[in-house]
């Protein structure tokens, strides 16, 4: 692990709990039943503990859609070829998929982020950050899909994206992520850090039939077996690098890097929390910071969320990727911190309590 890392997990501080019982006092002196906003309430009082007890907020907020190959995509893995990557990344860039829409919708702001797609550089665009780490992980059915120093670097250009992000003054942000094949890495990370059964928990990202899926378990059994040293290290670094991609870590550096400049993060669906669950493993304070988005629609995603005792913010059926349940965990998130600023009290308004 480099220095610089070693340093930024050591910085990431869990929110201050102290601060509950009067977030709370707050929420239930607003003109309401108390509690009859829901999950609303409980996003809000989150949103407090992240502001450190100041008025809660996340605008303005940036989506980082951060795009990588996996040569696991060679195993037939999914029904896209990979090349689909680059053209969606120049898509991103001139606004035409679905992310930009809801983003544009939403009014957030969104980047495109190059970290690992096969091929050169693209044309220059003010929508595009090109951090190249390298073209495309390995084929992690046959052994390691990156080095540590590689992962590291992935991870740090994570960390770059987050203080970019926070130096313009942002107070949230939300992870998105673009790459074929990568629902693989995904799950084999699932795998190996949550102790889950591949034959549980596979999908058929892009749309696999039965056979299509029943090769992809296989794969993913191949890549834990041919990782097996760095997979039972129990070193979350080692197990992100042989098993996971360049965006997937460069998602899990913008998280821990978020996190350490005090930013709510929205996490996007299926891959995305696989960067949140390899996030974690590194510094268990960012799940302080950190709102799993949406239910994704991938089969295995609700016994993911059981292993982390989790239940996402939205149950929609989504499963596109690209931070578009991002986009919209956002805005309920604005929604919540509106309420705990905007709603008049009990107290202040002169009305009467039941």
């Amino acid at each position: 692990m480099s220095e610089r890392l070693r340093q930024v997990l050591t910085a990431v501080q869990p929110v201050d709990t102290s601060l509950i019982p009067q977030g709370q006092a707050h929420l239930d002196d607003l003109t309401k039943p108390r509690g009859s906003l829901g999950r609303l309430e409980e996003v809000a009082l989150r949103l407090y503990l992240i502001s450190g007890g100041s008025k809660p907020s996340v605008d303005p907020a940036r989506i980082f859609t951060i795009a990588g190959d996996h040569g696991v995509a060679a195993e037939g893995v999914s029904l896209f070829p990979q090349e689909v990557s680059r053209q969606m990344v120049l898509n991103f860039a001139n606004g035409g998929a679905g992310i930009n829409v809801l983003a544009r919708t939403a009014g957030i702001g969104l980047s495109v982020v190059d970290a690992g797609t096969v091929g050169g550089t693209y044309p220059e665009h003010p929508a595009l950050i090109q951090r190249k780490v390298r073209p495309g992980t390995d084929n992690l059915a046959v052994g390691p899909a990156m080095s540590v120093e590689d992962c590291t670097r992935a991870l740090e250009l994570g960390i770059d994206l987050a203080n970019m992000a926070a130096d313009e003054g942002c107070r949230a942000v939300g992870t998105g992520d673009m790459g074929i094949a990568n629902t693989t890495p995904s799950t084999a990370l699932f795998c190996a850090y949550l102790g889950l059964d591949p034959e549980k928990i596979t999908g058929p990202g892009t749309g696999l039939a039965a056979d299509g899926l029943r090769r992809k378990i296989e794969v993913i059994r191949r890549g834990l077996a041919a990782n097996q040293t760095a997979v039972t290290s129990g070193d979350p670094l080692r197990i992100l690098a042989a098993l996971g991609g360049l965006e997937i870590a460069a998602l899990s550096g913008l998280i821990i890097g978020a996190a350490g400049r005090r930013m709510a993060v929205a996490v996007d669906g299926f891959i995305s929390t696989a960067a949140y669950v390899s996030a974690w493993k590194l510094c268990p304070a960012v799940a302080d910071y950190c709102f799993l988005s949406h239910a994704s629609a991938e089969p295995g995603y609700a016994s993911i969320m059981q292993a982390l005792k989790a239940d996402p913010l939205l149950h929609l059926g989504l499963r596109l990727g690209e931070g578009t349940g991002a986009a919209m965990a956002l805005f309920v998130m604005r929604s919540a911190a509106a309420i705990f600023n905007e709603m008049a009290t009990f107290s202040g308004a002169g009305v009467c309590k039941a």
